[in-house]
């Protein structure tokens, strides 16, 4: 199942986890064994049913008065010992809901304050972008200033750009440039950066131009213009698209390499292609589902229909085949021949999540799923048998979200269970080593990251782990949180960046350090010049938002993300700068050589200023001049 697609009431958490209050038992003796006069004279009745412990909990909180911090046991049904049900206490404040929980890194979570091993070699090995600069950063003799004022006559080579900004990691709580009536689930930058477009569960996409100036905002408009009322924007919207209605929402949303056409998914068998470029674009089906000549006759399925949902989608690298995961399948669709071309059925529990391992053949596909697996599948291979080429073993909850790196080598993924992983496809199990866990549970048992918080696991990943690294600070709640590697043309993929239900962005080097936290608790309003250095924080509550995507710019220290609110639906989307960067126009190219040119200018005037120098002390020394020296001897 994928929970986050059905945002039941918070009384339907499954209750397999039992959670004590400390003296919940006798306020509930208490409460049934009153008795009080009805309308007809007898005892009055209570029903309960329907009605959750943590419900009932709160408005018992709520009938004494009681405000207060109290403690939660939650206990798993196979831990045992004391020990581990001792550090299963946890201070529960506002009972964790989701107006006004605190959404926080958990009591058990260890900061990483030291690089770990396997991290920097990651660093040094030359797949994560040049390493020159990585060890004068080391040594602390890397100098930006020195970099962008050196003075030379010649153009600083292309080579030298990922030098110059792979330091310039974005480091602005940021501003709102745009507020949306409904949840927004993909918020990404195209591969040029030219754009940036969102789905939301309106069923619109809408297509921003990144490259135009900010547009001016009324505090007074609740909403402005492009025959769109739903959205409030400072950015220029290019084009709003109204989907195909599905199942809840749109859960994903692509972008062809040549960002000439999107597809989308909307929990149907059917994926919808649409064009970016024609202002009422036409629809086109990609239907996943089996024609109705191969099902069998007579079945409910050639009866109903299959009923299945895609809820991840992506284009490949030729922009020619279309892969898509759902409840526990993957396929492939071949857009030339018009036909689906693989269907394979990959997972005990849905697929959250799928993509590409490579951005040149096309051959490896990914798939993440709630069973806890990542797998790998090489097409060249699934003719012979269905089984996966690899599996990544390490998450002990579901998994949310994979992202490849394009080389064919490395991905990531974020899981329900608070970690962010790293992989090389080079290290994974193999089927036979699969077989031997696949049926064995790690996690804990009944926990929903819907509703739940993640109380210290028995174990921190699984026995057979074979991840490279793991990152954690953030929180994967309410929602399928997604994760990206940075951008390999100006930082080489160096940094690993991820969404968090607490409503902050972290940003991880590769060596496991948090290198920068953005909160978006206290993003600036959408009257704020997202560019103009960063003010003081507004007086006033703080919201509480989920951060479910982010994208980062391909040219630019710039990050967008797309957050939802603490109410049910809404989103609002911020613009986060590196603040040396903040007033800066066009590319980064032009502002280091207006620097340079700065620079040149200064030294200009300071040789100038220097010969006016030289000229009066020879002027001072001329025969028959005076000076003070004179003055004073007379």
């Amino acid at each position: 199942m994928n929970p986050d697609e059905h945002q039941t009431d918070p009384s339907d958490v499954d209750d397999a986890n039992s959670v004590s209050r400390v003296d919940v038992q006798d306020i509930l003796s208490d409460l049934f064994s009153m008795q009080a006069d009805g309308a007809s004279g007898g005892p009055a009745t209570f029903n309960l049913s329907g009605l959750s412990l943590r419900n009932l909990t709160r408005l018992l909180r709520a009938a004494s008065g009681d405000s207060g911090s109290h403690l939660y046991r939650v206990e798993d049904e196979d831990q045992g010992d004391s020990d581990d049900q001792e550090s299963g206490l946890y201070e529960d404040e506002d009972d964790w809901d989701y107006e006004n929980r605190n959404m926080g890194h958990p009591p058990w979570y260890e900061e990483v304050k030291e690089p770990i091993k396997e991290g920097v070699e990651l660093l040094y090995s030359g797949d994560f972008g040049r390493v020159g600069h990585k060890s004068r950063s080391k040594r602390n003799t890397a100098n930006l200033a020195r970099h962008v004022l050196a003075q030379t006559s010649k153009a600083m080579p292309v080579a030298c750009r990922e030098d110059l900004s792979c330091d310039m990691v974005p480091n602005s709580n940021g501003t709102t440039v745009a507020e949306c009536a409904a949840n927004v689930y993909t918020g990404q930058f195209s591969a040029d950066s030219s754009f940036y477009y969102t789905c939301a569960q309106d069923f619109r996409l809408h297509i921003f131009d990144t490259s135009a100036p900010p547009q001016p905002i009324f505090p007074h408009r609740r909403f402005m213009g492009y025959g769109d009322d739903s959205m409030r924007t400072t950015m220029k919207v290019t084009r709003t698209i109204q989907g195909r209605a599905g199942r809840w929402t749109i859960t994903d949303a692509n972008l062809s390499p040549d960002n000439e056409r999107m597809i989308y998914s909307s929990i149907t068998p059917t994926v919808y292609m649409t064009s970016t470029r024609e202002d009422s674009p036409q629809q086109v089906a990609i239907p996943f589902s089996d024609s109705p000549r191969s099902r069998s006759r007579h079945s409910f399925d050639d009866i109903m229909g299959e009923s299945f949902g895609i809820y991840s989608c992506r284009f490949s690298a030729d922009g020619n085949e279309v892969v898509a995961g759902g409840n526990g399948k993957i396929f492939v669709y071949d857009l030339l021949a018009n036909e689906r071309t693989v269907k394979i059925s990959a997972h005990s529990d849905d697929v959250n999540s799928c993509c590409w391992a490579d951005t040149s053949s096309g051959n490896v596909l990914v798939s993440a799923s709630d069973d806890t697996f990542l797998k790998v599948w090489d097409r060249r291979s699934l003719g012979a048998s269905q089984k996966p080429s690899g599996v990544l073993v390490g998450h002990t909850e579901g998994i949310t979200y994979v992202s490849a790196k394009g080389d064919g080598r490395y991905v990531i993924s974020n899981g329900k269970d608070q970690a962010l992983r790293l992989w090389d496809l080079r290290k994974m199990r193999s089927s036979q080593e699969f077989e031997s866990v696949k049926d064995k549970h790690y996690g804990i048992r009944g926990f929903d990251y819907r509703y739940s918080r993640y109380t210290k696991p028995r174990t921190k990943a699984h026995p057979k782990d074979c991840s490279v690294m793991t990152y954690s600070g953030h929180t994967v709640y309410r929602t399928l949180i997604r994760c990206h590697f940075s951008p390999a043309s100006t930082t080489g993929s160096q940094y690993i960046y991820s969404g968090s239900a607490d409503g902050q962005i972290h940003i991880w080097s590769l060596d496991g350090r948090i290198v920068q936290v953005l909160d978006r608790s206290r993003t600036m309003p959408i009257t704020f010049d997202p560019s103009a250095p960063d003010a003081e924080p507004l007086r006033g509550g703080r919201p509480h938002v989920c951060v479910r995507d982010v994208s980062w710019h391909s040219q630019e220290p710039v990050l967008i993300s797309a957050a939802w609110s603490s109410a049910e639906t809404g989103s609002h989307i911020a613009r986060h700068e590196w603040k040396g960067l903040s007033k800066m126009t066009g590319s980064l190219e032009d502002w280091v050589q207006k620097r340079r040119e700065e620079g040149s200018e200064i030294q200009g005037q300071r040789r100038r200023s220097a010969r006016l120098a030289q000229r009066r002390a020879a002027s001072q020394n001329m025969p028959g001049a005076f000076n003070e020296s004179d003055a004073e001897d007379a």
